[in-house]
């Protein structure tokens, strides 16, 4: 099976001739690469709305009204642990609430928001989307239409156990939360690399990009729109910019002026040196990681370090993988569940939510061996016999401890700058080979 994009070069231009593409300016960008829900949103703004579950008075009156629901979760269904950690653990544990959970899964979260934007410009009130697994510009693109259902979470009784003050769970990439969304679990950009061809790993951005130049063909990346490959331009524009401070959070053309040029420029000058020229792009994470495996390249990089454990465990990864973590730290963001507006379920959907907050799930979630998911809640929070089942999670040998992972991390920019810096890249980088 062909894991690779290919980006043919241009009539008329040799192959390897660098050229330079200003980048367009993105005020537009930012719609044009979501069209299909961003059209959406605005037409749908106007579509009726259902009752807020803010009338609900207590998570009493909520799951007395869930009782007997099915609730419909939409979510990615490309990685196989997720889905099985769904079915096998939280719905089982959402059936002895009394509800039914039905895992939808989907190819892009933007299917669901599609889906949702679409039966409220319908007028329908019974929506098929219960749940969402959801985070960045989707989640954005769904708040700025006023499809999620808001002032909710307050109601669950397990968002107690998470930090008020957490940064990572009252924004997502730069949108605040508002209680429009629960919190699910983290996630920590992270470099991994194989110990047994790489005994002297570059501990900056800047280095493993020099040494990808001094390594040619051992080392790429996913080709954007790919969240992975997304994330990591976002991480080359932050370092050639100086650190996570000297850029904006929020999008603006001035800003994306000033500080995309010298990504793009590095992205340029090392594509050269990338596997197979940079003719060609893994499609996905997935794809990378089975270039790692077979020994074609000896760094990747993921958004789930801590599912890297069972991978090495499977067999999937060889046994020599090991985490780079980077001086200046990477991006880390949270993923989180929300409701639409018109879902059939909210109830339903709002007591599968606090399930999946609760001390049980969210170690066995962060379990290698079921999902590997980093947890959300707050450890001094936590009761002792509720932080006895996290402290009985294995050590990993590939992964270290969160702490040290997000050890100097940064926020995520604004779901504004993802489109942008993904179109950039398409007209300034991919097609320069």
């Amino acid at each position: 099976m062909d894991h690779t994009r290919t980006f043919p070069s241009l009539p008329g231009v040799r192959p390897h001739v660098r050229f330079r593409v200003r980048p367009r300016r993105p005020t537009a960008l930012v719609f044009a690469a979501v069209s299909a829900v961003a059209g959406l949103a605005v037409s749908s703004c106007a579509a009726p709305s259902p009752d807020s579950p803010s009338a609900f008075t207590s998570f009493e009156n909520v799951q007395a009204e869930a009782d007997g629901q099915t609730v419909d979760l939409w979510m990615y269904g490309g990685d196989e642990q997720g889905n099985a950690y769904v079915d096998d653990v939280l719905a089982p544990a959402a059936a002895a609430e009394g509800v039914t959970l039905r895992r939808v899964p989907i190819t892009d979260t933007a299917d669901a928001v599609n889906r949702v934007l679409s039966e409220r410009q319908a007028g329908r009130t019974d929506g098929s989307v219960d749940l969402v697994w959801v985070n960045g510009a989707n989640f954005s693109t769904g708040q700025q239409a006023e499809a999620w259902r808001c002032d909710w979470t307050g109601l669950l009784p397990n968002m107690e156990l998470t930090d008020p003050e957490d940064p990572l769970l009252l924004n997502d990439f730069g949108t605040p939360v508002d209680g429009c969304e629960a919190p699910w679990h983290k996630a920590q950009f992270t470099f991994f690399y194989n110990s047994a061809t790489v005994t002297d790993p570059p501990t900056t951005l800047e280095g493993i990009l020099q040494w990808a130049k001094d390594h040619p063909g051992r080392f790429t990346y996913p080709a954007p729109p790919d969240f992975t490959g997304s994330v990591f331009l976002r991480e080359v524009m932050l370092s050639a910019a100086g650190g996570a401070d000297e850029v904006p959070l929020d999008f603006s053309d001035a800003a994306f002026d000033e500080h995309s040029p010298a990504a793009l420029d590095a992205l340029t000058g090392v594509a050269p040196s990338l596997w197979r020229e940079g003719a060609t792009y893994p499609r996905d994470e997935q794809a990378l990681n089975t270039l790692f495996a077979d020994g074609e390249l000896d760094i990747a990089m993921t958004y789930g370090p801590a599912t890297l454990t069972d991978l090495v465990a499977s067999g999937a990864l060889p046994d020599t993988t090991r985490v780079l973590t980077l001086e200046e730290g990477t991006v880390g963001n949270a993923s989180f569940l929300a409701i639409p507006a018109n879902a059939s379920d909210p109830a339903g959907a709002m007591v599968v939510a606090n399930l999946a907050l609760s001390p049980d799930q969210q170690a066995a979630k962060a379990d290698p061996g079921t999902w590997g998911q980093f947890p959300v809640l707050d450890p001094g929070r936590l009761t002792p016999e509720d932080q006895a089942l996290f402290d009985q999670l294995p050590d990993s040998p590939v992964v270290p401890t969160y702490e040290e992972l997000s050890r100097n991390a940064h926020g995520e920019l604004s779901a504004e700058w993802v489109p942008a810096l993904d179109e950039a890249w398409r007209q300034d980088v991919a097609t320069t080979r």
